[in-house]
């Protein structure tokens, strides 16, 4: 009798997309720590054999110098803030990943550049989770005419590869990665094995082809795009887009980007016509005070990528019981606990009895230390209950010994600050410019000591 064949097992990584042939508490690719599902070993089929091969075109040995390079050329979408994070536009044969929450507006936003790039150029929209009659009810919602755009409703791999080698379009959307499935493979949709497999599929055919590629994905409970990490290495670009459903304000960030800079931001209004770019996000992320400025309130000019913003941050301090809070939004908690022992140590100024809460306005998250000095005005500001004078601004790294360290490119944000009319900045005093700022009084300090002081000196002024 013939012994009866049993079906292979082996344990996927569902992080890195690594195999095991028995299960493991870590991974011994990436280490994560209970990622590995059992599933059933793929047969090697013909075409996946060398799934990565022809990822780029196969070029001869060279000489680094003799290679000659050139700017790529690059297609505006029609929005201006989408074109500032991809680094001015789409890049033909480029590859782009965009993930995000459930229902914060990647199909509306692509949905809009498909329509505007329709204009000059074949665009393709593959839809895998809508009906093409839901994807025309939200063109018609947003005011969209469609006239160029072509649209597919289709799951499969290679009816979808099928299409693009009829329709050769030189844009395509894929809405999204984890509901396809190719039919060389039997795990269900979304697995690891389909979503790699598909991925690799679609980047050769974008690089072949020369069509741009945007491949939406789902993002997990942490936030982090969900499927194998070998996604985000295969893409030529990385974006997550940002923001609380709640809020009409959306961030789309850009985290890898092989044709542009990368940590640059693009702000978007959801409005009934869809997303529109916000020219000017300073305007949204600082609260107007008509009356007069409020204790614990102070604007930080930051960075993000090339662009400066300025942002205000809150803080209030209260009489706490016996195991204070700390609570930061928007803000390292942990750093938030460190400037409070350097504003202890080096200023006189004790928290270790209070509650401390710490916001930034507008659901922004800010990671760069520059915010350090305005963070500890506003914890100042809050705990003598005397606001800021009207117009001021702050930045500056504040390090463990209370010296306040410059802030890369202070020029730009100084000038960010005038512009909207600030009147009066603390700073470094390394980022003191040679010439004065036109409408801003410059104050340079070296240490925390010397900021806290320049707050007293603004209260006795202010009466």
């Amino acid at each position: 009798m013939h012994a009866m064949t049993r079906a292979k097992t082996i344990y996927t990584c569902r992080e890195c997309g690594g195999t095991s042939s028995k299960w493991l508490g870590k991974c011994p690719h990436c280490n994560a720590w209970n990622t590995l599902e059992e599933s059933v070993a793929e047969p090697a089929p013909g075409a996946a054999k060398n799934r990565f091969q022809a990822l780029a075109r196969s070029q001869p040995v060279a000489t680094l110098a003799d290679i000659e390079a050139a700017d790529v050329a690059r297609t505006p979408t029609g929005l201006e803030e989408l074109d500032r994070v991809l680094g001015g536009g789409v890049v033909e044969g480029g590859v782009v990943l965009i993930g995000g929450d459930p229902g914060i507006g990647k199909s509306t936003l692509l949905l809009q550049a498909a329509e505007a790039l329709s204009r000059q150029m074949k665009v393709l929209y593959v839809t895998g989770e809508e009906s093409g009659a839901q994807v025309a009810l939200r063109a018609r919602r947003l005011g969209l005419g469609g006239q160029q755009l072509r649209v597919l409703a289709e799951i499969g791999l290679e009816r979808i590869q099928a299409t693009l080698e009829s329709e050769q379009p030189d844009f395509c959307v894929i809405d999204s990665i984890q509901t396809l499935y190719s039919d060389q493979l039997s795990s269900a949709p979304g697995s690891v094995a389909q979503v790699r497999e598909c991925a690799a599929q679609l980047t050769r055919s974008a690089k072949a082809s020369g069509c741009t590629m945007v491949l939406v994905g789902h993002v997990t409970k942490e936030g982090a795009l969900a499927g194998p990490r070998v996604l985000e290495h295969i893409v030529d670009t990385v974006l997550y887009f940002e923001g609380d459903t709640h809020s009409s304000f959306r961030l789309v960030r850009a985290i890898k980007n092989r044709f542009g800079a990368v940590n640059e931001i693009g702000v978007f209004a959801m409005t009934e016509r869809g997303l529109k770019g916000v020219s000017n996000p300073s305007a949204i992320f600082l609260s107007t005070h008509t009356h007069a400025p409020v204790p614990g309130s102070c604007v930080l000019v930051t960075l993000e990528g090339t662009r400066p913003m300025l942002v205000e941050i809150q803080a209030l301090v209260d009489s706490g019981g016996p195991s204070p809070r700390r609570l930061s939004v928007g803000l390292e908690r942990d750093r938030l606990a460190m400037l409070l022992a350097v504003l202890h140590r080096h200023a006189g100024v004790g928290a270790a009895d209070q509650d401390v809460f710490v916001n930034a306005v507008g659901g922004v998250r800010i990671s760069e230390p520059a915010a350090d000095l305005a963070v500890l005005l506003a914890i100042q500001s809050s705990l003598r209950g005397r606001a800021l004078p009207r117009g001021f601004v702050a930045f500056g790294e504040v390090g463990l010994a209370g010296e306040v360290r410059p802030a890369p490119r202070g020029q730009e944000r100084l000038r960010e600050a005038a512009k909207l009319g600030f009147s009066v900045a603390v700073l470094p005093r390394a980022n003191l410019p040679k010439k004065p700022v036109e409408g801003l009084e410059l104050h340079g300090v070296d240490r925390i000591e010397e900021a806290i002081g320049l707050l007293r000196q603004f209260e006795t002024a202010a009466g």
